[in-house]
């Protein structure tokens, strides 16, 4: 595991130049060229098999959402202040009871050990050298039980099922693995329509053949690096957290994947793991003020605002539209988190200003765990870190908090 990454130290990339100026001798030479978080998904795209690269990469149907979510931050312009002391910025951010070393974090993202060795570990270890949150997807390959041991301040994502016994089930499993915050995840009540996944050749699980075999075959250092490593070590990855037991193999011919009746779920659900669930609670996958709202009223501690990444609803509103107005509705002391899209510092300095608490990142650190495993994710955060700090200087501000609506104008 990589040695923390103390908060003072959170502003340049694991190289010692600046992102943009080259790469100094400590970062890993085949992150040296990485200087922006768009650089590690080309990357990904030659390292990974065509299906696994859809998986992560792709949206659903016309991918609306997806291309919504980036041109979003494309509205809004900085209003600079200048000559004001910013020698002293920090990203240092409060949220739920803890101080962590930026105000982002990594989200939840399935199976990430089929795009990196180890993958969710991988993603954990790094967080908790930078000292930020990671979330455990409840679609993961690898026990929980094992990724809260290696950090014990991971948030674990739940898709909980739609029937009471099973949720109390998987709950009693969580809270015995020693997770303090669980994340529900409410906008799957069905999975979305990602036709590109088809076209690819990616299912869950893997159906073998002659397709997926030659991907295997073209891409040596992921088969070799990933794939086989996997096997030869651990065994046939498995996803292990969906439910209370163990749950289907990543690679199966005959197998189909036990998704739960999450259509049956309500607020009355949400409800039932309040009252069970005595840590933590945040509620994912929120666009509207009215759900917002209930949220806060069954007990959420917190909120995230996502369309999942553009993967479940084509043509779902971007979370950063829908920011300003549920802020404005739950009052600036109720902690709202959002996702989907994010992709440099001057992103999450946006939605700072407009209201939010704290930021999820997704793809970006998929692809970097995949192209350069732990070193990879640590250059990532260190390169978002980066971005962050020398646009606070640019705008003007020493800290987080002096941001606000006053600081953008529409484009």
């Amino acid at each position: 595991m990589a040695a923390p990454i103390e908060v003072d130290r959170l502003d340049t990339p694991s190289s010692s130049a600046p992102a943009g100026a080259g790469a100094g001798s400590s970062t890993p030479r085949r992150l040296r060229r990485i200087l922006s978080l768009d650089d590690f998904e080309r990357a990904a795209r030659h390292h990974l098999p065509a299906p696994i690269f859809a998986y992560v990469s792709g949206g659903c149907e016309t991918d609306k959402s997806l291309r919504a979510n980036r041109e979003a931050f494309d509205a809004h312009r900085w209003v600079t202040r200048v000559l004001t002391d910013t020698s002293r910025r920090t990203l240092a951010t409060p949220l739920l009871g803890q101080t962590w070393a930026a105000p982002f974090g990594i989200a939840p993202m399935g199976i990430s050990a089929l795009s990196a060795y180890r993958g969710d570990l991988v993603q954990t270890r790094a967080a908790a050298a930078a000292r930020i949150p990671a979330i455990l997807s409840g679609t993961s390959l690898i026990r929980m039980e094992e990724v809260v041991q290696a950090n014990p301040q991971a948030w674990f994502q739940a898709y909980v099922p739609g029937e009471t016994e099973r949720i109390v089930q998987l709950l009693e499993r969580v809270e015995a693995a020693g997770f303090a915050t669980l994340v529900v995840t409410v906008d799957t009540p069905v999975s979305g329509n990602r036709e590109n996944n088809i076209r690819a050749g990616f299912s869950t699980p893997l159906r073998p053949g002659l397709r997926l075999a030659w991907e295997g075959i073209t891409h040596p250092r992921w088969l070799l690096g990933t794939a086989l490593r996997t096997l030869v070590r651990h065994g046939m990855p498995h996803f292990e957290n969906s439910q209370a037991t163990r749950g289907a193999p990543i690679l199966s011919s005959t197998v189909t994947r036990d998704f739960g009746a999450r259509d049956h779920l309500s607020w009355e659900h949400l409800a039932l793991i309040r009252r069970r669930w005595k840590g933590r609670l945040v509620v994912k996958g929120i666009l509207s003020p009215q759900d917002a709202l209930a949220a806060r009223d069954a007990g959420a501690d917190a909120i995230i605002l996502s369309n999942h990444g553009g993967r479940q609803l084509d043509g779902a509103v971007s979370p950063l539209h829908m920011l300003p107005l549920v802020v404005g509705a739950l009052g600036p002391d109720y902690p709202v988190m959002i996702d989907s899209g994010f992709r440099r510092g001057n992103d999450v300095l946006v939605a700072l200003a407009l209201g939010a608490h704290f930021v999820f990142v997704g793809r970006p650190f998929n692809y970097a765990g995949a192209v350069g495993g732990e070193a990879g994710v640590l250059h990532a955060i260190a390169i978002l870190a980066a971005e962050m700090r020398r646009n606070m200087a640019l705008i003007g501000v020493q800290g987080l908090q002096e941001l606000g609506p006053q600081h953008l104008r529409p484009r």
